[in-house]
């Protein structure tokens, strides 16, 4: 069944005070406007009980069958530095095929390491927070997840690794993906926090190909090579895996796809890892000699 595509909507430019109002009311609180972020699908504010809530908007074409509660289901994860979820609410806005969802979660005192996901400068973290970020994707990837997740709000599948890989690089015809675990799906910069660690927006997250998480970060620090050969030192164990590469690929392949952006400072490195990648995949084995991006 294809379901209805919503109308298109920029929540940085519709007006949002009755959203505000909806979920005041639900969450019995008040937001304060003067701290009221907004991007184009999602709004967030500081709250009286000094929390935050994240408020999103999602067509039914991006809300699979297995619902839409990724914050709520990830309260149950162990030994990740990621906000606390307190409460929730959802609703159909009249007369569209869409969702509302406001989350309440703990405040995090520190920011995003990024005003984006893509950051073009190195943001110079300290030690801990490598370690930090370390110790949560291990410990993420020893649990389960009771979904799957969807990264760019797509449910990854064997078959959308398989068609996004092709897209970009029809040469690569083995795509098939062995190991899945938890991930949180949208490890961006503009998703965890410095200098203090926590990863946050968890709406996207479950079971993913090994490295997804890896594979996104370093992607998304491929305009800083000094950081992007940082993050793929420090997570080795996952994307030097083929699963690891695969995604390192997949993540290449979304950056260079055809329709790519002519100015996206990460444009001409995406291309030149991709040959890299697809070499090493070609010749993956278990005698295959580790490589780190210069």
């Amino acid at each position: 069944m294809t379901l209805p595509v919503p109308r298109s909507v920029d929540l940085r430019r519709e007006s949002i005070g009755g959203v505000l109002d909806r979920v005041e009311r639900s969450l019995q609180l008040r937001l304060d406007r003067e701290t009221v972020v907004r991007k184009r699908r999602t709004v967030g504010a500081r709250t009286d009980r000094n929390t935050w809530v994240r408020i999103e908007r999602r067509g039914f074409d991006r809300i699979g069958a297995q619902g839409w509660n990724g914050p709520e289901s990830a309260a149950v994860v162990s030994g990740v530095a990621m906000p606390s979820w307190y409460a929730g609410c959802a609703w159909r806005e009249p007369g569209e095929p869409v969702m509302w969802r406001a989350d309440e979660m703990e405040l995090v005192s520190s920011a995003p390491v990024g005003q984006a996901a893509v950051v073009i400068e190195d943001p110079r973290l300290p030690a801990e927070w490598w370690s930090a970020l370390n110790a949560s994707l291990d410990a993420l990837a020893a649990q389960s997840a009771p979904r799957l997740a969807t990264p760019d709000t797509q449910t990854i599948t064997q078959e959308l690794v398989t068609a996004t890989l092709g897209g970009a690089f029809p040469e690569v015809t083995d795509t098939a993906v062995k190991e899945w675990l938890p991930a949180h799906a949208d490890l961006t910069w503009a998703n965890v926090t410095g200098p203090q660690f926590c990863m946050i927006d968890w709406e996207d997250w479950g079971m993913a190909p090994r490295g997804l998480d890896a594979a996104t970060l370093w992607g998304h620090a491929l305009a800083v090579p000094a950081l992007a050969k940082r993050v793929w030192s420090e997570r080795r164990p996952d994307l030097e895996t083929r699963s690891g590469r695969l995604m390192a690929l997949f993540v290449c392949a979304k950056i260079a796809e055809p329709h790519a952006h002519p100015e996206d400072p990460r444009l001409e490195l995406a291309r030149k890892e991709a040959v890299r990648l697809i070499a090493e995949l070609r010749d993956f084995g278990p005698r295959l000699r580790g490589s780190c991006p210069d």
